[in-house]
């Protein structure tokens, strides 16, 4: 894509993001905000509005001096620093409270023990962290709506939880989390600290499951769902992705893109031991069991287009396995050696 056609594009895909985000942005940090989104509609979102900072070894005003990704790849995604704000005290209702939710509405739901709790992916969009603590375990509930990543982690890292915020930065077009007690930065999708004091350090995935809010009601009725009380002023009824979305086109460079697959085609992304592979929705047959091995381990894995819910599976002991929708571009770039499978 020649620079005019990208640029075309990105201002095209901007627009309904200003139409959307811009009154919620601005009213915290106008300055920052608007040069932003400037920028972004004038299709120059690669481009850092931080270029002083940066040149000194602060991105955001986060030390990346012992960065272990390259520092050149660290992007800005507009807002700064908590300009998409966490949700640090989230509020629950019950499922038939949840007066604002639609059928085909999707939520990244998670279950410890015997609670389980519903994360809008329509509230998720306008603060891509939630801080909560599930039957005594402190979680983080994440999304990357660039890359279409919902997961879930263990909050606690060593002896004692962090609390994650929006750093404004990204990788691989992924959001880049940073903690609050430390500064480090944290790759979502890698799932450990690439900078910081907590460098190398790594977050335990939890197992969740991404599907449409009609079949989480049915088989939760009695679970709990993030409510709209989040303490920001944000308009949860719109998707502001949702030309992203139906775009081929990635918004920041990725800087490796194996063939295989188109860069938007959703894969379900699973690890066995350190070793990756993706599934591809489209090959999966629907609502039947794919029996695969991946690193000696024997798994099922079920994909139901009409739920839109995947289940990894050990055939052993019957776990479910962490595993994530992502886009393509996404997944193979953060495990560039993973495999592929594809129906015999």
């Amino acid at each position: 894509m020649k620079h005019s056609s990208r640029s075309r594009f990105r201002a095209k895909l901007f627009l309904p993001l200003l139409a959307c985000t811009a009154t919620a942005w601005l009213f915290r940090d106008p300055i920052r905000t608007g040069v932003a989104l400037l920028v972004a509609g004038a299709g120059l979102a690669t481009e850092s509005v931080e270029a002083a900072p940066q040149s000194r070894g602060f991105f955001n005003g986060f030390n990346v001096s012992n960065a272990t990704i390259p520092t050149s790849e660290i992007l800005s995604g507009g807002p700064g620093r908590d300009g998409i704000p966490s949700i640090d005290k989230p509020k629950f209702v019950r499922s038939t409270a949840a007066n604002f939710m639609l059928p085909d509405d999707l939520v990244v739901s998670v279950t410890i023990g015997d609670r389980t709790r519903a994360y809008p992916l329509r509230v998720l969009v306008w603060h891509e962290i939630v801080n909560d603590d599930l039957a005594g375990q402190p979680i983080a509930v994440t999304y990357c709506p660039l890359c279409g990543t919902a997961m879930a982690f263990n909050r606690q890292v060593g002896n004692r939880p962090l609390a994650f915020g929006v750093s404004g930065l990204l990788h691989n077009s992924d959001v880049l989390m940073y903690d609050r007690q430390t500064d480090s930065l944290w790759s979502q999708l890698a799932m450990k600290a690439v900078s910081g004091p907590q460098v190398n350090a790594e977050l335990e995935w939890l197992a969740s499951e991404h599907l449409t809010w009609a079949a989480w009601k049915e088989k939760y009725s009695q679970g709990e769902v993030l409510s709209t009380q989040t303490g920001s002023q944000r308009n949860y009824s719109g998707n502001a992705y949702a030309s992203y979305g139906q775009s081929p086109d990635t918004m920041f460079p990725v800087p490796t893109h194996r063939k295989e697959l188109p860069k938007k085609d959703w894969v379900v992304g699973v690890i066995v031991d350190g070793v990756a592979r993706a599934y591809p929705l489209k090959s999966l047959p629907p609502g039947q069991t794919v029996r695969d091995e991946l690193n000696s381990a024997a798994l099922e894995i079920t994909y139901h287009p009409a739920t839109q819910l995947a289940v990894v599976r050990r055939i052993e002991n019957g776990e479910v396995l962490p595993s994530v929708k992502a886009y393509w571009f996404a997944w193979q770039a953060f495990y560039p050696q993973t495999g592929l499978w594809q129906p015999q």
